[in-house]
């Protein structure tokens, strides 16, 4: 049986990166998606946010790393990823700011959502599965 597909939100990849615990889910599914272990989900947009995000300032004082030592990392991340086009969702997200992740599921029906916005986590709609990395990690 082939792995699903996990769309990895933003927020979990930021929090991988800057956790010093190597046993946190978050890291572990970051690890994952630079290994290859994960079969991301990504497209241009979200690569592109993850690019944007870790290069804030704040969070770029906070892991250290600078543009090329993140462009290196999106790029394992990039290389690993199945790439898909997003298409119009079957519903909307509980945030608008969400909607290109709703999106990207519906154009990949099988794909898990794993983020840390429990806002999502508690409105899943019954044609994706969305799961904290805990719960993420912890699943068969």
């Amino acid at each position: 049986m082939t792995a699903p597909l996990v769309l990895v939100d933003t927020n979990v990849v930021v929090s991988g990166l800057l956790t010093s615990d190597r046993d946190a889910p978050t890291a572990r599914i970051l690890d994952r998606m630079l290994t290859g272990e994960i079969r991301g989900l990504l497209s241009v947009e979200l690569l592109a946010e993850y690019r944007e995000v870790l290069l804030r300032p704040g969070i770029r004082s906070r892991h250290g790393l600078d543009e090329r030592e993140v462009d290196t990392i999106l790029t394992a991340i990039a290389e690993n990823a199945v790439i898909c086009e997003p298409i119009e969702p079957p519903s909307a997200p509980p945030d608008r700011g969400d909607l290109h992740l709703w999106s990207m599921l519906a154009a990949r029906p099988g794909a898990i959502l794993v983020t840390g916005d429990q806002a999502l986590v508690d409105c899943a709609p019954g044609w994706t599965t969305v799961l904290t990395a805990r719960a993420f990690i912890e699943s068969p």
